[in-house]
């Protein structure tokens, strides 16, 4: 059997690689591709910058790709961002009226992230199923206001300081009450706004279907009248 060596292009004088199939001439009658570009269709390699050109080229190319959707979304990232000054201010003022010992349960943040779960679970049925669609009540709302308000690297700073204190009981407390509680708060949450606003539907729709059982009611009971009217006056007519 013939040996066939690796499929390894081999580079030419010119820097580009040679063809495959002048390399291989065994595999010149296999087919090509056709999505697939021969070697000599390649574009020449680009050579790769050194460490301080990347340094310099990068900030450039990633502001090159992100400056359309900025431009697009300036309106939205002014309007997240007025929601998390307002957010932000607000959890600092609950810091300050609700503050703590390092390595003790930090009340506040619990407070506040439990709070904001129990909002957005409010907000998204409200977004989603109430609300008509609008471009900035969930930037401004849900990132800005509530994305400012709960905080999980304040979160995690707390446990931290509960272990280095020699709390791991409370620190392993915290981390998981806090999971905990603000999953079910937004469970509660959707729960109870789903079903406050669906209540006025219902009732109004119980209300309507006692209207129309009442309008049958008395309907029927004309119509029984009227029948009963008709047949004594026949009867009435009948008699010499």
């Amino acid at each position: 059997m013939e040996h066939v060596p690796p499929l390894v292009d081999q580079p030419s004088v010119s820097g580009h690689r040679e063809s495959t199939d002048r390399t291989y001439p065994q595999l010149a009658d296999l087919p090509v591709d056709p999505d697939v570009l021969r070697t000599e269709q390649l574009p020449p390699p680009t050579p790769l910058p050194g460490p301080g050109q990347r340094r310099r080229a990068e900030p450039r190319l990633l502001w090159r790709r992100l400056a359309p959707a900025v431009s697009n979304r300036r309106d939205v990232l002014s309007v997240i961002a007025a929601g998390g000054a307002v957010g932000s201010l607000a959890r600092w003022g609950a810091g300050l009226a609700w503050p703590h010992q390092p390595g003790r349960f930090a009340w506040a943040t619990f407070a506040v992230n439990v709070t904001g779960c129990f909002l957005i679970g409010v907000l998204m049925v409200l977004v989603t199923d109430v609300w008509p669609p609008s471009r900035y009540a969930r930037p401004f709302l849900g990132v800005g206001v509530l994305g400012g308000f709960t905080t999980f690297s304040t979160y995690m700073l707390d446990t931290r300081a509960m272990l280095v204190a020699g709390r791991p009981d409370l620190a392993g407390a915290y981390l998981f009450g806090s999971l905990g509680a603000g999953m079910a708060a937004v469970w509660l949450a959707v729960f109870a706004t789903r079903w406050l606003v669906t209540l006025p539907r219902a009732l109004r729709r119980r209300r309507r279907d006692r209207d129309v059982r009442a309008e049958e009611a008395s309907a029927v009971r004309h119509g029984d009248q009227g029948g009963l009217d008709g047949g004594f006056n026949e009867v009435s007519r009948r008699m010499p």
